[in-house]
């Protein structure tokens, strides 16, 4: 099931109680760092500290009347403090409060969103080392290419997520920036030092030019990875559907005893959780797109990004945090049928093969044009026998009676027969999974005595 705690984690963070609780760690980090100057004398500062709070409700009475949200905190704030809170809110302007604590709360969030794909790559981790030397068909443009190994369908996977949770990482620490720099960033009423000191405390970089706001090129790379990071969850999704297909059923998602797949149809088993995670792509990407829609503003900046950021950057969090929960469900979950997937690697009469086949006549001294010739007049005609449920006929037994191949086949005793399996294929698998460090352990079990599936 998807991790509830997580869930309400991202809900916590998103909260305006933990909006204002942020917007309050920035309001105290100033006036702490004022009362060092000097500025703000030592009782109104432990005034401050001892009484400094919010009231949600007493906000939302004060911002009906001055359409501000900002100066209705500000003012409910002082509100708690009594007359020593004439000293909150000392030198700034509204996105400094704002901004620096939108950093604290998306650095918050991608750090949810983080830990939750880290434990879908350890799922996915999980089933790969399972299947990793399972032969399945290799398909591309939908249509049987090569064998591969299911294990490295899904290694491939894991490898995009460890890229994602990478660029995450990254995004998060660009995020992580503190702006104190005034109404057009000059530092007017509040010098530099005092930005540095609340940076500090706040566990916060210094943004190093900035103008009223923090340029919004931060922020769109934060959505523009989530999405990114929702793209890949899609191609997952997206191929467990298309494995899932009845004319393929290789996999299935996890189907629940009492669940019901239609109203009409009483068998149907159908890929809903996937079909979701692709739903949910489309909006995360048109959360990228808003977000770099933001990164032009008027000069030093207007207030058009404000309204879309306070819709995208809690949507797009619950999006990405939700679609890695049940991505992680599904992975879970996840039933491999491989005697489908055996019979589906048969299905076309060995038609996978015929590259190894080609290589090995230009080996032998055809011309690559010629050897191209041969093998594939053979393989249209098993193409043939595959489309029309022809029984006994083979791409083997089709090349093995082409009188072009008589000498080859003289010559080179066996070796046509022995072209048809997958081993050659699949000899280099262990050396891809041995290139991630998260097989370490359990590869120096298999070496030990284990069996390939690690059982």
């Amino acid at each position: 099931m998807i991790d509830k705690y997580r869930t309400e984690e991202m809900n916590r963070i998103w909260s305006d109680e933990n909006r204002f609780s942020r917007w309050l760690d920035v309001e105290l980090a100033v006036c702490r760092a004022w009362a060092k100057d000097g500025v703000i004398p030592p009782s109104d500062l432990a005034s401050i500290e001892a009484n400094a709070g919010f009231d949600a409700e007493r906000i939302a009475e004060i911002e009906a009347v001055t359409q501000h949200d900002v100066i209705a905190f500000v003012s409910s704030v002082a509100e708690k403090i009594g007359p020593s809170g004439r000293f909150v809110h000392l030198g700034l302007t509204s996105s400094d409060v704002i901004d620096t604590a939108a950093s604290m709360l998306l650095s918050e969030a991608l750090g949810v969103v983080i830990e939750a794909a880290r434990g879908l790559s350890l799922s996915l981790a999980d089933k790969a080392w399972r299947y990793r030397h399972t032969p399945a068909a290799g398909r591309s443009h939908g249509i049987h290419a090569e064998p591969t190994s299911f294990g490295l369908k899904l290694l491939g996977h894991v490898s995009e997520v460890e890229r994602d949770i990478t660029r995450l990482s990254q995004a998060r620490e660009e995020i992580s920036v503190c702006k104190l720099s005034g109404a057009v960033g000059t530092y007017a009423n509040c010098p530099p030092h005092i930005e540095e000191s609340v940076a500090g405390e706040l566990g916060l970089k210094r943004d190093p030019v900035s103008t009223q706001i923090i340029q919004r090129d931060r922020h769109a790379r934060v959505l523009s990875d989530l999405a990114l990071y929702g793209a890949g969850l899609e191609r997952l999704a997206l191929e467990i559907r298309h494995l899932q297909r009845t004319e393929v059923m290789e996999v299935s998602e996890p189907f629940g005893k009492g669940q019901k797949g239609s109203s009409a149809m009483p068998h149907k088993k159908n890929p809903i959780l996937s079909e979701r995670v692709c739903g949910m792509a489309r909006l995360l990407r048109g959360y990228s797109s808003a977000s770099l829609e933001n990164v032009a503003l008027w000069h030093e900046r207007d207030i058009s990004h404000s309204s879309v950021e306070r819709v995208a950057w809690p949507d797009a969090f619950h999006l990405a945090h939700y679609m890695t929960g049940i991505m992680k469900r599904i992975i879970d979950g996840l039933v491999v049928n491989e005697p489908r997937i055996e019979k589906n690697l048969n299905l076309t009469k060995g038609l996978l093969f015929s590259g190894r086949v080609l290589l090995a006549l230009v080996e032998w001294g055809l011309s690559r044009e010629d050897a191209y010739a041969i093998v594939q007049d053979n393989a249209m005609l098993c193409w043939e026998a595959v489309v029309n449920c022809t029984e006994g006929e083979s791409l083997v037994s089709m090349l093995a009676a082409d009188r072009r191949l008589a000498g080859w086949l003289a010559s080179n005793p066996g070796k046509l027969e022995d072209m048809f399996g997958v081993d050659y294929y699949l000899r280099y698998v262990d050396d891809i999974f041995a290139r991630f460090p998260v097989f370490d352990g359990r590869r120096n079990e298999a070496e030990g005595g284990r069996r390939p599936d690690g059982s």
